[in-house]
């Protein structure tokens, strides 16, 4: 991070988005590739992508010739879905109530597609550095007859930990994430002395006889329960995971044992809702831009899975950010990351306290309560 930075920078994120432009095919209104009109949508829209990389109907391969070269068809069915019917606006932009819309359908396509297919991936590719071609705020759903490889990995070695262990991995690191938490904030509530900045940027406490003492103790426990928690509620727990390898990753976990989205309650939803706005106002206040990401859903494998034992598995979405530095500057994995090991360019709990550190009200709300305007919030 202390390394001047020559290499490429990007452009920054677009600010003037047409609310509606009738030029894009995800507007309602407009045509779509396929030449059918979308309607006046006011809420989520849901649709077969007209650019499906799988499909229901796609034939068996011929008989292969060598061991070497293994083949099978892969069929499923892609959908595309909008969270909103404006095209200026993003999640962390949108009211509570229309993001619980979008979980609501989420859930949904789980419970459908799920009985037929064995794996559907939910994700989002925001913001034209991850490759999303159109800014309408909108994600992805893949159904797929086979289990793709990074899920299959996902339920081998879940499957094995709670083998060996007793125990639910995901659900167990949320526990141990969430408690570190609360051993944080005991360490701050030991002193109340005012904290003051010295030169090599550690906070410390300022006191005397017993307050020192305190500080000092303070400040050996904060060594041991650096926590990577970056925001939480009764339901809901956000964190720079352990293991992360993108400067401001996250995991998204719930504090209940959850299999799948459709399994949600009521109120986990509206916790949902919560998290997800107040993570991604973070996201967004970072840099003040509008943070390009890919997440995703990763839940219990469904259609003959359904049938099976799959307490191993814990709901949990993934956030994957490339931004590094600034608006314009992300990481790449090249080089030695690609061929050798990751590495890391802030450690996880660095991350976590500068998203923590973030206020949770969007900068475009600040900038605009000043001029007297309103944001992109109905």
């Amino acid at each position: 991070m202390k390394r001047p930075w020559k290499g490429q920078v990007e452009k920054p994120a677009e600010d003037n988005i047409l609310r509606h432009d009738p030029t894009n095919p995800l507007c309602p209104g407009n045509q779509r590739a396929n030449g059918e009109v979308n309607p006046e949508y006011d809420s989520t829209f849901l649709f077969d992508n007209d650019f499906p990389a799988l499909q229901p109907d796609a034939p068996d391969p011929g008989p292969r010739d060598h061991p070497l070269f293994q083949t099978k068809a892969a069929r499923g069915v892609c959908k595309v879905m909008c969270f909103h019917p404006w095209s200026d606006i993003t999640l962390p932009l949108m009211e509570l109530g229309e993001i619980q819309r979008v979980i609501d359908k989420w859930a949904e396509l789980i419970e459908e597609l799920g009985t037929t297919y064995p794996w559907v991936q939910i994700f989002e590719n925001k913001g034209a550095m991850m490759g999303c071609s159109n800014p309408h705020p909108h994600c992805q759903v893949w159904a797929s007859s086979f289990l793709p490889n990074e899920p299959d990995l996902a339920d081998h070695f879940q499957r094995e930990y709670l083998k060996e262990h007793g125990e639910v991995m995901l659900l167990q690191y949320a526990k141990m994430e969430a408690e570190r938490r609360g051993s944080w904030a005991i360490t701050q509530s030991v002193t109340h002395q005012k904290p003051v900045e010295v030169q090599n940027k550690e906070w410390f406490y300022v006191g005397s006889g017993l307050s020192r003492f305190l500080s000092c103790l303070v400040m050996f426990l904060m060594s041991f329960y650096q926590e990577r928690v970056v925001v939480e509620n009764d339901d809901w727990l956000v964190v720079v995971p352990y293991w992360a390898t993108w400067p401001f990753q996250t995991l998204l976990l719930p504090l209940r044992h959850v299999l799948r989205l459709s399994d949600l309650t009521a109120k986990e939803r509206e916790g949902l809702a919560s998290i997800m706005k107040r993570l991604l106002t973070k996201y967004d206040n970072l840099f003040e831009t509008s943070f390009p990401y890919s997440m995703g859903w990763h839940g219990a494998p469904t259609g003959p899975f359904l049938q099976q034992d799959m307490k191993h598995w814990q709901l949990h979405a993934h956030y994957y950010p490339p931004l590094l530095r600034s608006a314009t500057v992300r990481k790449f994995m090249v080089g030695y990351e690609m061929l050798a090991l990751e590495q890391r360019d802030l450690t996880p709990e660095q991350a976590a306290q500068r998203l923590r550190n973030l206020p949770e009200e969007h900068y475009k709300a600040r900038t605009n309560t000043g001029k007297g305007e309103t944001t992109g919030e109905k």
